[in-house]
């Protein structure tokens, strides 16, 4: 008797999931922005973020000191020093950002 799930496909994302850039679902993730916030903003706040002192003191230790000049890569290390910052911090880059913005 033959299992069915063998046969199966893993379930395709759904496409308006894969038209959203990577960095709007980096500051989704990490609650920086609404999912609801245009792609033009999110890179305006993404710019902000890879702009800001503590982001980028984290980058560096995730870069290892080296420049990161692929743009994918550039994305990536943001990401990470991302996940290695607390909810706390987190917080406190989200205000910086706002206020910035406003």
């Amino acid at each position: 008797m033959k299992h069915r799930r063998e046969n199966r496909r893993s379930p395709q994302p759904h496409p308006s999931a894969l038209a959203v850039p990577s960095y709007h679902r980096i500051l989704v993730k990490h609650g920086l922005i609404e999912k609801t916030l245009s792609i033009p903003d999110a890179y305006e706040v993404f710019l902000r973020v890879g702009a800001d002192p503590e982001v980028a003191k984290l980058r560096r230790k995730v870069a290892h000191g080296s420049k990161i000049k692929h743009v994918p890569a550039l994305y990536l290390a943001t990401a990470m020093a991302l996940q290695g910052m607390t909810k706390q911090e987190l917080e406190a880059l989200k205000l910086r950002i706002e206020k910035k913005r406003g």
